[in-house]
């Protein structure tokens, strides 16, 4: 079973995309968009202060009538941010966005960001190991010992 920063190590891309509380809600999605992620990370000083989604866009701007161009990420980001350890398991961070109905994960040690897992990371992660328990199963089941 894999932890949080080995997940993060097998990522292709491994950037963290960020903005700040200022940035207008319009920008923050116009860079999900670009990056093709669902998520950034709400930076102040180098520490995380928020996180803003694609949810938080749809339920606070959209269906609130609000404008993106005017409304800037801090009226609308999820805060504070739960985080993961670098030695957490696939399965306690998959409880925890279960749990918690999140898509998106920052990993800490300490103070310092390591990086973003997501919940398609994790389900990768997992249906990779089921996969690998299936052929060994299916060799011992063959009668291949080796």
């Amino acid at each position: 079973m894999k932890n949080a920063a080995q997940i993060l190590k097998s990522k292709p891309e491994q950037t963290v995309h960020s903005v700040t509380p200022s940035t207008s809600v319009f920008d923050a999605v116009k860079l999900m968009a670009e990056k093709n992620i669902g998520a950034l990370l709400v930076m102040e000083d180098a520490r995380i202060v928020g996180i803003i989604t694609e949810r938080d866009y749809a339920r606070k701007i959209v269906l609130m009538g609000r404008s993106s161009k005017e409304t800037p990420v801090h009226d609308i980001m999820t805060s504070p941010v739960m985080y993961v350890h670098p030695n957490q398991t696939n399965e306690e961070c998959m409880a925890l966005m279960t749990g918690n109905r999140l898509r998106h994960l920052p990993v800490m040690d300490g103070d310092k960001l390591l990086g973003l897992i997501s919940i398609g990371d994790l389900v990768k992660d997992i249906i990779s190991e089921q996969k690998f328990i299936i052929q060994q199963l299916e060799k011992y089941i063959a009668g291949d010992r080796s």
